[in-house]
């Protein structure tokens, strides 16, 4: 007996009001958004400082309140992930950090598609993307460049 298969993962498509599968590719639409929404542990963090050398003592010794502040790149990792979920291949990456992440906080991210343009094999994109603590505070603004190859397409 074969285990049950995990429920299809799901992105929520704001403009239209509806869900739709992320291992399907779907065109971008201007206007459209995606949002993420993820909690750093300290074990998350410990992790990226090894794997990154951004070990300083901020990242890895917890404060009175037992959290430690969550590296910036790791933080870029939320607008990566819905980029991944978009089959999308990024060309240029601006980022500003705007206020520091701390383990335990939730953090949502939304990417919005501000322009896009079809090709023969592909759609280019631009993407503006914030990401906001509980309290609604921006902790992450971006600009993302970048393409996502039509069904078929290598």
């Amino acid at each position: 007996m074969q285990p049950p298969e995990p429920p299809v993962p799901l992105f929520y498509l704001r403009r239209e009001r509806r869900y739709e599968p992320v291992h399907r590719m779907h065109p971008p639409v201007e206007g459209e958004s995606r949002t993420f929404e993820r909690t750093f542990t300290v074990d998350e963090v410990r992790r990226f400082a090894e794997l990154s050398g951004d070990a300083q003592p901020r990242h890895t010794e917890p404060d009175e309140d037992g959290r430690v502040m969550v590296q910036g790149l790791l933080t870029a990792t939320m607008p990566t992930k819905l980029g991944g979920d978009a089959e999308a291949l990024a060309r240029t990456m601006e980022f500003e950090f705007l206020r520091p992440v701390y383990t335990g906080d939730p953090i949502t991210c939304t990417s919005t598609y501000d322009s896009v343009v079809e090709r023969e094999d592909r759609y280019e994109f631009t993407a503006e993307v914030v990401c906001e603590n509980a309290d609604g505070e921006l902790v992450l603004e971006a600009t993302i460049e970048g393409l996502i190859r039509k069904d078929g397409a290598d």
